[in-house]
């Protein structure tokens, strides 16, 4: 559609919404008539674009946008950008609009909001968890550039908890638990509680329903009775108030929610008749010196519950809430909570950032903050702090992931001093080590001691409300392995772990570099020649790492043997060098010359003569029972990377003053060395005298005592001579047995292994590559 077709703002949409009216009213009560036309026209726009979709319950699409610009508008009062964002918030997601026509029509702020709230659900992903986990980290993303994006999401999310009957039940209780876990307690962070207990209270409806009928049909039941309690309650206290000399207060009850009332049932394990507290008293006052005074008459006329009183003045929440709270013993022998605060406080503790989100405007030349933005962008900092970890790194765990920000969003806090005096917040129970972590990642590394209060402490104390910390510090200390399991917080352990993470890589790389270097010692080869870095390089390339010293750091980390990539290693020297093929070729070529000299039955030169009775002797003294077809004379081995054995299929690779090298044709580097087809040659069993060969085999079973003797008796009895063993059990009772056998045929595999099979507690025994019965039981263990 043209963006022209909706540029006035008396033009009519194909469809209205049902409410808009109602908004409209709202609206002009706080807006003006400019802001007033550009909500409109976001209005039509909105409507224009969502005219053919309905949603799941049938109605107008556009009645959804509406309702949230509504709860925008009405609840929170927020301005006429953010209420002309909640309408148009689904036009670049569902319909053809894009986020520069917006841009053109509304301007930069509506289309960065619009697009923020997009991209909190725009996400196309697997597994729930993993959905879940994306979407909150492009939430926090979202929020620390502009967090009236979150706002208008959790207004979006309440909408869509009130009319969540139109879904199916799955999907009601899977929103319903996201609900819960997420949005609400970030609403109680952002100090919204209007929209916070709603929140909590749908989600409960849909969770637990018949608790929440059962909940709410008591307090129906018991509805007059405390109406009556608590009309008496606000009596006794309005005259003991005016005696005192105050005026201008109110004194209202507060309504319990049902979610608060079900919590408390199941912290204290106790029945709804057992909850005596319900009666709650609001006083609203004009000033912060009145707050106290009530506090004063409030104690003097009733009896305070030790442990039950609250100074949030004093120390507020980190969300800007601010109130006095107490309980104490009413009339009638009930506890009566009691909350006292400001009509500012009121309106912050209601709507929280939403109730003062201010931005400096363009009149504005000074630039100087009010005590109100400070306090805001206070709050919008701690915020980013507290959740820095979440949007850090990638998640490996998205179970673990969510786990943590539930307890990182539901968590009590406690407020510690800095030596500065400077108030911070952290979890209950944190540790030194997770206020070190917190003021920086250094501080936390280099942390060898702190004092609380002026007193050295252990790492392991756990920080109270009100200490005063003070970290000790030494550049040459470095973080402890076991700190992962003091710390409390997942921003400090995720720090931790992530330290731990490149220290390791380097001793790892260090290790594999060692353990490669023997492995190529043993065939010849130094690791810092330059052809075998060359050839190392190339092996990383295959083996798709970056660099050597990830390489080398897979070795040492034993996600790689050293002796397959030595082969790997060797393969590139053999092959690559212009030198070795020639030599090769050379190879080739008198092996030719000394079978034509046999074929024309000519007399042998002294040096034909010569080569052959080495040869002869050479091939004596392998004894490998393998011979070159068309050529038995020549020098032949048995490649150790797959221990080839009489019966297998095999073939014969030329290589460079080691005759010929053979491998059963399953050996994963005949691919390899099928690249040089100049260099392969037919080879064959020679069963003209006994032989014997190496083969490894590997035994699992379920551990016992005699085990190892019992299977080592059969070995030998179906005809294995043991050259070495290894063994391994696990903390599950799983035993896992690795032999080097000799035998001399393969015909004698199958027996042998099901002689070992008859074994009592034995459940599989096979032959495996050499290597890769080690590396199969440590991943397995």
């Amino acid at each position: 559609m043209d963006s022209t077709e909706v540029q006035g703002v008396h033009a009519t949409p194909r469809v209205g919404a049902d409410n808009y009216g109602q908004l409209r009213k709202t609206c002009e009560l706080y807006m003006t008539p400019a802001q007033m036309a550009k909500v409109e026209e976001a209005y039509l726009f909105a409507a224009d674009f969502h005219s053919e979709q309905k949603r799941r319950s049938g109605e107008p699409y556009i009645n959804h946008p509406v309702e949230v610009a509504l709860i925008l508008a009405h609840d929170l009062r927020m301005d006429d950008d953010v209420v002309c964002a909640a309408l148009l918030h689904d036009t670049v997601e569902d319909t053809p609009a894009t986020k520069d026509q917006l841009q053109d029509l509304f301007g930069q702020t509506v289309a960065d909001l619009v697009d923020g709230v997009t991209k909190l659900t725009n996400i196309d992903v697997g597994s729930t968890d993993e959905k879940q986990a994306l979407n909150l980290r492009k939430m926090f993303l979202a929020m620390s550039k502009d967090i009236r994006v979150v706002i208008i999401k959790l207004a979006d999310r309440l909408h869509n908890m009130r009319t969540l009957a139109a879904l199916k039940p799955d999907r009601r209780q899977f929103k319903a638990r996201e609900t819960m876990d997420v949005y609400a307690p970030l609403a109680d962070r952002l100090g919204i509680s209007s929209v916070k207990w709603e929140l909590e209270d749908l989600s409960f409806f849909y969770l637990e329903p018949e608790e929440y009928q059962r909940i709410a049909r008591m307090v129906q039941e018991s509805r007059e009775q405390r109406l009556v309690a608590t009309d008496e309650a606000i009596k006794v206290l309005d005259d003991e108030l005016k005696g005192a000399g105050l005026s201008g207060y109110q004194i209202t009850g507060r309504a319990k929610h049902l979610w608060s009332i079900y919590q408390k049932m199941q912290r204290k394990n106790k029945d709804f008749s057992d909850i005596y507290d319900l009666i709650a008293l609001r006083v609203i006052t004009e000033t912060v010196g009145d707050c106290y005074s009530v506090l004063g008459s409030v104690h003097s006329l009733w009896h305070p519950l030790p442990g039950r009183f609250k100074d949030y003045i004093a120390t507020p929440k980190p969300n800007l809430y601010r109130s006095l709270h107490t309980t104490v013993i009413g009339p009638d022998a009930r506890p009566i909570e009691i909350q006292i605060r400001t009509k500012e406080m009121h309106e912050q503790a209601e709507y929280g950032i939403a109730a003062h989100w201010l931005y400096k405007s363009s009149g504005n030349s000074s630039g100087a903050m009010s005590s109100s933005d400070q306090s805001i962008d206070l709050t919008i900092s701690h915020i980013r702090r507290s959740l820095d970890w979440a949007v850090e790194g990638e998640i490996d765990d998205p179970s673990r992931y969510l786990q943590d920000l539930r307890v990182d969003l539901f968590d009590d806090e406690i407020f510690i001093f800095t030596p500065k005096g400077e108030v911070m917040s952290l979890r209950r129970d944190s540790t030194p080590l997770d206020f070190a972590y917190a003021v920086h990642t250094e501080v936390g590394n280099h942390c060898v001691g702190a004092r609380v209060n002026g007193a050295v402490v252990p790492l392991t104390y756990h920080l109270q409300t009100g200490d005063r910390v003070e970290i000790l510090t030494n550049n040459n200390s470095k973080p402890s392995a076991d700190w992962v399991n003091i710390v409390r917080t997942p921003s400090a352990r995720a720090k931790i772990r992530k330290y731990f993470t490149s220290v390791n890589k380097g001793t790892d790389a260090e290790s594999g570099r060692s353990m490669l270097a023997v492995e190529l010692r043993k065939k010849g080869y130094g690791i810092s020649t330059r052809r075998s870095v060359r050839a190392i390089a190339k092996v990383c390339e295959t083996l798709k790492f970056t660099t050597p010293d990830d390489l080398f750091a897979a070795i040492g980390s034993n996600k790689l043997s050293p002796k397959s990539v030595a082969n790997k290693v060797e393969n590139v020297l053999e092959e690559g060098s212009p030198a070795q093929l020639a030599a090769a070729k050379k190879a080739a070529e008198e092996a030719e010359e000394f079978k034509r000299v046999f074929s024309e039955d000519r007399p042998m030169l002294p040096t034909h003569g010569a080569n052959r009775a080495r040869r002869q002797q050479e091939r004596k003294r392998s004894n490998c029972g393998v011979v070159v077809k068309n050529d038995p004379d020549l020098l032949v081995h048995l490649a150790h990377c797959c221990n080839p054995v009489a019966g297998d299929d095999i073939v014969g690779f030329i290589t460079r003053g080691r005759g010929v090298s053979v491998h059963r044709t399953s050996c994963p580097n005949v691919k390899g060395l099928m690249a040089h087809p100049e260099r392969m040659i037919d080879v064959a069993w020679d069963t003209s005298g006994a032989t014997q060969f190496q083969v490894e085999i590997v035994v699992e079973a379920t551990d016992r005592i005699g085990l190892l003797k019992d299977v080592t008796i059969a070995l030998a009895d179906a005809g294995g001579n043991i050259l070495s063993a290894a063994t391994q059990v696990t903390s599950s009772g799983l035993a896992r047995l690795r032999f080097l056998v000799l035998i001399s045929d393969a015909s004698l595999l199958d027996p042998l292994l099901a002689a070992v099979s008859r074994v009592p507690s034995v459940y599989d025994a096979r032959r495996i590559m050499p290597g890769e019965g080690a590396n199969q039981m440590k991943r397995r263990a």
